[in-house]
């Protein structure tokens, strides 16, 4: 007995004994607090970015012309080494430079729409009759063959609209956090393996349909959005790869117009319609560019290890990108400010990153990881792999940070636990081992490095923002990106100034699950 339980008293003395290692320094978590809440420029930041930089899709001009901006803002603030790092040959871009859409008959109509990306233009005003198909299966293409030259294409019948009284915007409950903190129950299927066999296979009949329409020489495709109320969800219908086929004009447009069409045309009620897109391919220059700059570390021992943050910097193009992701490099943005302000030393290198490419497969951060520290193809690693402490990365829209997720590695839990106790008074109070993806941290956590992306309360980023011509300046939350900015600089300041790098877990580039990226 007295054995056991001395053994017990030994493992819960190192269990202390290891978080009482964990240095926080307070009085910097203060300044911190007062310097990101008393005087951010978190805002300032994002109307730059979302105002008058963007939209900037990847390979655009926007893009590059956004970019300059930052480059010069960092230096400004007295970041070290600030540039446009290209990464290698990304692709072409694409610009809207033109879109108008109405109906004329039977009654006038100015119509809600936008282009997808990377489709085509074309020359002058089109006008037409929309011609209705709803198609399920590749055999329904048949009975259209002949009869599209030129058409007004609408994609799908009337779309079943149901009153939702849930709200657009929501946080985190207490429930849900505790919740959040455990792991699936074993064996459970990923309700995102569902929707990805589902996608497969949409994808796999539009791919035909696309192929149908160009060979039979289509004008323009339209669909009805996902989204309400005027809310317009819209991405790619092209290629940015370079030398790829340009795709036909596709149009997205507000699902309450397309069912009053539809409606219409139901009724064997002519209609007619009217539509100018003009768009520009750009392809001047085809390298793919991050934005970096430094805090160089002041620990002659430990400054060339590197502790970095960061988000994406590009953007889809019907809104201006304010929570997807403004928001995220506005705040790795302020971050740096605040600790620019107090005037920290860092021991480690503190380097930012605003990643190019995400949208498209999350490019920018894995060519960076490629070329920096890990080829996951050649199983190689760079110089600077040992060196790495830690990223941390912010794309998850405009809510709150609540905690953090630690992909797994559940050596930085109790780090991260300790370091959140200042910040519990804003909210922030939760950690959970399990992984989240669809992001950049994941082109490091896929190296074996130790990449992370904060939880964030949702707001409205599903239902109203995400990919949508609503994700707008307007829609962002000033206090929680203040919030979100005070804890970033926090975990990153803690980061660089540890005796230790955050600890990792283990990695095995042999493995399938590792060499493949999680997306």
């Amino acid at each position: 007995m007295f054995k056991k339980t001395f053994t017990l008293f030994i493992v819960l003395f190192i269990s202390f004994t290891s978080l009482a290692q964990e240095k926080i320094d307070y009085q910097v978590m203060q300044r911190i607090k007062r310097e990101g809440l008393e005087n951010s420029k978190v805002m300032e930041y994002l109307s730059f970015l979302t105002d008058i930089y963007s939209p900037r899709l990847a390979g655009s001009n926007q893009y590059r012309e956004a970019g300059k901006w930052v480059v010069n803002k960092l230096t400004e603030l007295g970041l070290q080494n600030s540039k446009m790092e290209p990464f290698g040959t990304l692709g072409r871009g694409w610009e809207l430079q033109k879109f108008y859409f109405a109906m004329t008959e039977p009654q006038y109509m100015p119509i809600i729409g936008y282009p997808k990306a990377w489709t085509s233009g074309f020359n002058g005003m089109i006008e037409g009759n929309p011609v209705l198909i709803d198609i399920k299966k590749e055999e329904d293409l048949q009975q259209f063959k002949g009869k599209l030259k030129d058409a007004i294409v609408f994609m799908q019948g009337e779309q079943e609209l149901t009153t939702s009284f849930e709200p657009d915007a929501k946080r985190y409950t207490e429930q849900e956090l505790k919740e959040l903190q455990m792991l699936p129950e074993p064996g459970a299927r990923s309700p995102f393996a569902n929707r990805m066999e589902e996608f497969i296979a949409r994808n796999r009949l539009r791919q035909s349909i696309s192929a149908f329409l160009e060979q039979e020489g289509a004008a323009v495709t339209v669909e009805p959005a996902q989204g309400r109320y005027g809310t317009i969800f819209v991405q790619s219908g092209g290629s940015y790869r370079k030398g790829s086929p340009k795709a036909i004009p596709q149009v997205v447009m507000a699902v309450e117009q397309y069912n009053r069409i539809v409606r219409i045309l139901k009724q064997n009620i002519p209609v007619k319609l009217e539509m100018e897109y003009q768009a520009n391919f750009v392809e001047s220059d085809s390298l793919g560019y991050n934005v970096i700059a430094e805090i160089p570390g002041t620990d002659k021992k430990l400054k060339d290890e590197i502790v970095m943050l960061g988000g994406h910097f590009d953007t889809w193009h019907a809104g201006t990108g304010a929570t997807d992701n403004s928001s995220g490099c506005a705040v790795a943005l302020e971050a740096v400010r605040i600790l620019k302000a107090i005037g920290v030393q860092p021991r480690r290198t503190i380097r930012i990153a605003m990643w190019d490419a995400e949208e498209v497969g999350l490019i920018g951060s894995r060519e960076y990881v490629k070329n920096h520290f890990f080829d996951r193809e050649k199983k190689e690693k760079k110089p600077d792999y040992d060196k790495f402490s830690a990223y941390f990365n912010y794309d998850n829209g405009t809510g709150k940070i609540r905690g953090i997720y630690t992909q797994g590695n559940e050596a930085v839990a109790p780090i991260f636990e300790e370091w959140l106790k200042p910040f519990h008074s804003l909210g922030a109070t939760t950690v959970t081992v399990r992984n989240t993806g669809g992001t950049d941290h994941q082109s490091f956590d896929g190296a074996g490095l130790p990449g992370f992306q904060f939880i964030q309360d949702e707001i409205h980023y599903d239902t109203r923002t995400h990919h949508s011509n609503m994700d707008v300046y307007d829609l962002a939350m000033r206090g929680d990106l203040m919030q979100s900015a005070v804890i970033m600089a926090a975990f990153v300041y803690n980061a660089a100034m540890r005796d230790e790098k955050l600890p990792r877990k283990y990695f095995d580039p042999n493995e399938e699950r590792a060499r493949r990226p999680r997306f």
